[in-house]
């Protein structure tokens, strides 16, 4: 079975790997600049001492002299005093004359092969191997009252009496590096817990996968989100409320920036006592970025009762109305089709008595009358517009139209061969079923009812066109300017056809599904009486695209 550590253990495992590596690193480095300095200082000791020693009083004549015995007496009590691991003097010819180490080397060659520079004058630095072991050695030259070299001397360290110093030094600062392990060791320990704790006791795994998790739930919901901190900067904000507030920039933009700088708030907002803000209440009624919504809000608590931020969640107030006509439009479909299907069922009840009747002319005559305005409508239907559904929908239309006798007539120069890419399917059902659905209306108030309503669909010229006229009661010049509001009805509220809600939406969402396809919708008389509304749909969106005509 595999070990899975935690976070916690791995963490400070590898603190504590991390803290032991550049602690050896660190001994690596300070043994090697202390090796170095010591070399140099032991080098420039032995380099003076050499120096010094070359220049006693007296010394010169008797290394000229070869008086053994004078030059012990004269280097002895130097020696006593030097902490050199020897003094060595030498003739001209290499010749030990005085060793305060190794006496029986007297009159022996000097060991090294690093005394042809010094004859020549100069003091150098060196590390041989000499008689008693390797050393670091400076050697001078003795010069008589000529100055012509006539002897050596050598001082030297060995280079175990180096490595004893280094030890010792190592030693002591090997100490303080354990103090200094086990202090972090400690506050590997402790940083380990605090994060611990401050992760709620997860992994970082089971962090990752909530982090992903609420972003996928946020770019998911239908309701706007938002959350501030506690100095009212976003700190976080979905795809549904940028889009619901026409919020063009991104997320990571957003981020960090005052509230009030993205979103257009009423100034009572943040005022205490707001139940937007303050209170636990939801279904707060308030506008944003001048569009009514519904708010509700939540705390953001670290710990129990102190709030470090808020989460508000908002949608359209008039998100239910909207639905609400759409579902009406869907209602609309079905009596289309119930009163196609009532209207079939008359036709085959005829039928089948004239044929039980055994009236056969009578009944080919019947099928004639009354396929053939229907079969024309149908075939100039199918032949003239590429989508079914929308082929469905006219001739739903004209057939519930005809059931309330209002004659729909289609112009010969329709044609719709495809579809705006700003505009679905169903949303040009929608358009087109409001428009006609309105004409009808107000055709049916006129006494008469005999004016047909006229239908122009065509996307020639780089663009859809939709044209319904009709001869009805016509727009009153004061309603004119509020007929695409929401909500706005010419009709009265106890109307047998739309009741509630549905007053007031048709062409709303009209003016809607027009203006996000980056057309416009205008309104116009048509004389003698009746109104005339004209749409215009771009195939493509342009992005300087201007306010539409309504």
């Amino acid at each position: 079975m595999k070990l899975r550590l935690s976070f916690q253990v791995k963490l400070f495992l590898s603190l504590v790997a991390f803290s032991c590596l550049l602690l050896a690193l660190l001994g690596v480095l300070l043994f090697h600049f202390i090796d170095r300095q010591l070399h140099h200082d032991l080098g420039q000791r032995a380099r003076v001492q050499a120096s010094e020693i070359a220049l006693i009083p007296g010394l010169a004549e008797k290394v000229q002299q070869r008086d053994i015995p004078g030059i012990a007496q004269l280097i002895q009590p130097l020696r006593a005093e030097s902490d050199a691991s020897y003094i060595v003097i030498g003739d001209a010819h290499e010749q030990h004359l005085y060793h305060s180490e190794s006496p029986e080397r007297l009159n022996l060659p000097m060991i090294g092969g690093d005394n042809a520079d010094v004859l020549k004058g100069k003091t150098i630095i060196t590390v041989r191997k000499g008689g008693i072991g390797v050393s670091l050695r400076s050697k001078a030259p003795i010069f008589d009252s000529h100055h012509q070299v006539i002897g050596i001397v050598s001082v030297g360290y060995l280079t175990s009496y180096i490595a004893n110093i280094n030890a010792r030094l190592l030693w002591r600062t090997g100490m303080y590096g354990l103090a200094l392990l086990l202090l972090l060791f400690i506050f590997s320990w402790l940083l380990t817990r605090t994060l611990k704790k401050q992760m709620f006791g997860l992994e970082p795994k089971d962090i990752a996968q909530l982090v992903l998790q609420q972003k996928a739930l946020l770019e998911a919901m239908y309701e706007g989100v938002f959350a501030v901190n506690a100095d009212k900067q976003l700190i976080l904000i979905n795809r549904a409320a940028r889009e619901m507030l026409n919020i063009r920039q991104s997320e990571q933009a957003l981020l960090g920036k005052p509230l009030d700088e993205v979103i257009q708030l009423p100034p009572s907002f943040f005022a205490p006592g707001n139940t937007a803000y303050d209170s636990r209440h939801h279904d707060h009624i308030t506008v944003l970025n001048q569009r009514e919504t519904i708010v509700n809000r939540v705390a953001i608590e670290v710990e129990p009762g102190t709030q470090s931020g808020w989460v508000f969640s908002f949608r359209d107030k008039n998100d239910i109305n909207t639905l609400s006509s759409q579902l009406s439009q869907v209602t609309r479909y079905a009596d289309n089709l119930r009163i196609m299907r009532h209207e079939q069922l008359n036709w085959t009840a005829t039928l089948v008595g004239l044929l039980q009747m055994q009236r056969y002319d009578d009944a080919l005559r019947y099928i004639q009358v009354q396929s053939e305005g229907a079969q024309q409508v149908l075939d100039f239907l199918s032949r003239q517009f590429v989508s079914p559904a929308l082929c469905g929908l006219l001739l739903g239309k004209y057939v519930g139209a005809r059931e309330k006798g209002v004659e729909l007539v289609f112009d010969p120069a329709c044609q719709l061969s495809r579809l705006p890419e700003g505009l679905s399917e169903t949303e040009l059902m929608s358009v087109i079923g409001n428009l006609v659905d309105n004409a009808v209306d107000a055709t049916l108030k006129t006494p008469a009812r005999t004016a047909p309503v006229e239908v122009y669909i065509s996307d020639r010229n780089y663009e859809l066109v939709i044209e319904v006229a009709d001869r009805g009661c016509g727009v009153d010049e004061a309603m004119k300017p509020h007929i695409f509001e929401q909500g706005f009805t010419s009709k009265p509220t106890d109307s047998s056809e739309l009741t509630g809600s549905e007053h007031g939406i048709g062409l709303y969402l009209v003016a809607g599904y027009v203006r996000r396809a980056g057309g416009s919708i205008e309104m116009s008389d048509n004389i003698p009486q009746g109104t005339v509304f004209s749409v215009f749909i771009p195939f493509q969106i342009s992005l300087s695209t201007g306010p539409s005509h309504d």
